[in-house]
């Protein structure tokens, strides 16, 4: 976009014969343009327009299901939850061991029947 831009800008300075520019070659002036062309040609090539549409789509819904969430009461309800349970945990400290359960009894179930 860059390039886009900066092509424009001396396009308009070329066409207007401002300043330095007026004197500059038209080469000079319309290479932002296939500058811009290379690099849109890079970034679809190598996938890299993908992914940042990937991206923005998946803060976007990010963002959308945090609202969602806010709007249902579950995230602070939910968030107060574990802050309690976190801060129980560290006042208690590490929890004891679980005492070893017992053999499980064999099944009274007749497997003829």
């Amino acid at each position: 976009m860059a390039f886009l831009l900066l092509g424009l800008a001396l396009l308009a300075m070329k066409a207007a014969e401002f300043g330095p520019v007026a004197n500059w070659s038209w080469w000079v002036v319309l290479a932002p343009f296939g500058l811009a062309v290379l690099w849109w040609a890079f970034a679809d090539s190598t996938g890299l327009t993908q992914r940042r549409a990937m991206d923005k789509m998946e803060r976007r819904k990010e963002e959308r299901r945090q609202r969602d969430m806010e709007a249902l009461g579950l995230t602070t309800q939910r968030t107060k939850q574990v802050s309690r349970a976190e801060a129980k945990a560290r006042r208690e400290g590490p929890a004891p061991p679980a005492p070893a359960a017992a053999p499980a009894e064999p099944s009274r179930h007749d497997p003829k029947l």
